[in-house]
């Protein structure tokens, strides 16, 4: 492939092929998923990392979060939206829905 000046183009930058291929491929958007699973603890604020772990994305988007106990799933499921609110700011690649898995949850 040639530029307007008919010369070949350029070297160009690993970061910026590598950031095409993201993008063009879909990693993108799955890489800024996956980014809340390391990140929930920050993202959530220190009560709810204490009862929670975030185990997974799934590729349409659904957070897979497991929480200490039943109680707490309710309570979670009831501020999903601004949890969600929260989760999406400013990021690539949006956690449609999290899933909310009583039993053995907590920061580990």
């Amino acid at each position: 492939m040639r530029d307007k000046s008919g010369s070949p183009p350029g070297p160009t930058r690993l970061a910026e092929a590598l950031r095409a291929y993201f993008k063009r491929s879909g990693l993108s958007r799955r890489l800024g998923q996956a980014a809340v699973v390391e990140h929930w603890a920050e993202l959530v604020g220190p009560q709810i990392a204490r009862v929670t772990t975030a185990e997974s994305v799934t590729g349409d988007g659904v957070l897979r979060v497991r929480v200490a106990t039943a109680a707490w799933a309710s309570e979670l499921s009831l501020m999903t939206p601004q949890i969600l609110a929260r989760v999406n700011a400013g990021r690539h690649g949006r956690i449609t829905a999290i899933r909310w898995l009583a039993g053995g949850g907590g920061a580990r």
